[in-house]
């Protein structure tokens, strides 16, 4: 080595100043690059760019099970998150040139997925459905327009109908006002609001900042506190009653109701979310030098209440991928009732419920059989067609709705994020599946998207019930999912 570099030294200072300046260049540019590649890999990660950076580091620190039942977490070697697609946009062969890329037949999906779909692990009620992305034709079925209990895979339709509904760059506001005797808070309905340290877009700290400054400004050092949760209505606990999975409903709660420091999966939740959240925001008040009038009321807003504070939730968009990568049931439900706000219905189980079916009708998908019950998928009262999934996830890669693309980017990535991070650690589909899970007792489904061998885009639901191997089912339903990426010249 030292003979090595005496010799590079030697070779330095006998060149020409002309092949001195090349090799700086060649040396400047290679780190450059080098800087930038590396710089590009840490931001995509095997991630879409429609992920959140926020949600994608959060998704990669925390295995997530939202109110699902999952495995441990295993970690895998990371396999392409997407293939190519199989042309470019303006590229000939169809729409945007996405099926420039030859699709499966009938046959061949047939011969590959019929024997997989007679699984043992699977329960006696089973349905399929796989779509060409490019032209929405179904390339397979097996009793795909009968609606069966779909789980959380429901949350695809919830999220479908409010990006519809208010558009992805929605936001959901939190707000203090003013009122009769003193300030009220107003929830908007704002799942991720949060009392916790940190950065945040809709964080109880950076209100009670705002409302401190407020108040003082107008030589206001004391005030009495109310609440306001009348933007939501109807029976605040969801029909499964009281549950580590999901907090009573309101229009005003932090961090979902938890009772520990988690942020997603089950967890202890409170009895009295909106109670909680006044509370905590009276004593953020209280640290910031204004007093509070006894303990915090319920109460309503004035109609023409001046606004002294707002924070606002991350947008519609957000919400969505976080809802779908972590199976996140509070925010479904937030998410169904903002639909209910924004179609004139009553923000209720009930009027949500509706809002989200007269929505997904007017997007033109198969209805029939259909009965949406709620926004999570705990209610097994909940109906869908694979027929229905499949072609609502084909609309949302469709170029004519731009608006619901966070449906196909907030899909977990198999082996690598939210619910199927534990998942597909033996399976060829990881990295190129992406797919909402679905599990409840007897009940399991998937329905995401996948890229063939051949490049193409296909979009699939499988659903099953009466399973007594929720391990099995799963299993199953992954290398089902699996075949769908394998598909190619060996499906036709």
């Amino acid at each position: 080595m030292p003979e090595a570099r005496t010799w590079q030294f030697r070779w330095w200072r006998n060149a020409p100043r002309e092949q001195r300046r090349t090799v700086r260049f060649v040396a400047a540019s290679a780190v450059t690059g080098l800087v930038v590649a590396t710089g590009a890999v840490a931001a995509a990660g095997p991630w879409d760019s429609g992920q959140r950076k926020a949600e994608r580091a959060r998704a990669a620190a925390v295995p997530a099970t939202g109110g699902e039942r999952h495995a441990g977490p295993r970690h895998p070697l990371a396999a392409p998150v997407l293939a190519p697609l199989g042309g470019q946009p303006g590229a000939p062969g169809g729409k945007s040139g996405r099926a420039a890329a030859p699709a499966p037949t009938r046959d061949g999906l047939t011969g590959t997925l019929k024997p997989l779909l007679e699984d043992g692990g699977l329960g006696p009620d089973r349905s399929a459905s796989v779509v060409d992305v490019a032209t929405g034709e179904q390339l397979y079925g097996a009793d795909q327009d009968t609606a069966y209990t779909p789980a959380s895979t429901v949350k695809l339709a919830t999220a479908a109908a409010a990006l519809s509904a208010l558009g992805p760059d929605h936001r959901i506001d939190t707000t203090v006002v003013t009122g009769k005797d003193g300030i009220v808070l107003v929830g908007g309905g704002d799942p991720t609001l949060t009392a916790r340290q940190g950065t945040a877009d809709a964080s109880l700290r950076t209100l009670a900042d705002a409302t401190a400054r407020a108040l003082k400004a107008r030589g206001t050092t004391r005030t009495k506190l109310t609440y306001d949760t009348s933007r939501y209505s109807g029976p605040a606990q969801h029909v499964i009653g009281p549950n580590e999975n999901i907090a009573p409903m309101s229009a005003l709660m932090i961090d979902e109701g938890r009772q520990d420091d988690s942020d997603r999966g089950p967890a202890e939740r409170s009895a009295d979310p909106a109670a909680d959240a006044a509370g905590e925001f009276a004593s953020l008040l209280r640290e910031r030098g204004v007093g509070i009038d006894g303990d915090p009321s319920g109460g309503s807003a004035p109609a023409k209440a001046e606004r002294l504070a707002v924070v606002s939730s991350p947008p519609l968009s957000a919400l969505v991928e976080r809802a779908l990568t972590n199976s996140d049931n509070d925010i479904a439900e937030a998410l169904a009732r903002q639909t209910a706000l924004a179609s004139g219905q009553p923000a209720s189980f009930e009027g949500a419920a509706k809002a989200v079916t007269d929505r997904l009708t007017k997007l033109g998908l198969p209805m029939s059989g259909a009965r949406i019950a709620d926004g999570s998928g705990l209610d097994r009262a909940d109906q869908v067609s694979a027929a229905l999934l499949s072609q609502l996830l084909a609309r949302a890669a469709d170029p004519n709705h731009p608006e619901l693309r966070p449906v196909l980017t907030g899909l977990p990535v198999a082996g690598f994020s939210g619910t199927l991070r534990a998942r597909y650690a033996d399976e060829a589909g990881r990295g190129l599946v992406r797919a909402k899970t679905g599990t409840l007792t007897g009940v399991n489904s998937l329905a995401g998207t996948a890229v063939d061998a051949d490049g193409r885009l296909l979009a699939f639901a499988f659903l099953t019930s009466g399973t007594g191997d929720p391990d099995g089912a799963q299993r199953a339903l992954d290398r089902l999912a699996t075949a769908v990426a394998g598909c190619g010249c060996g499906c036709r």
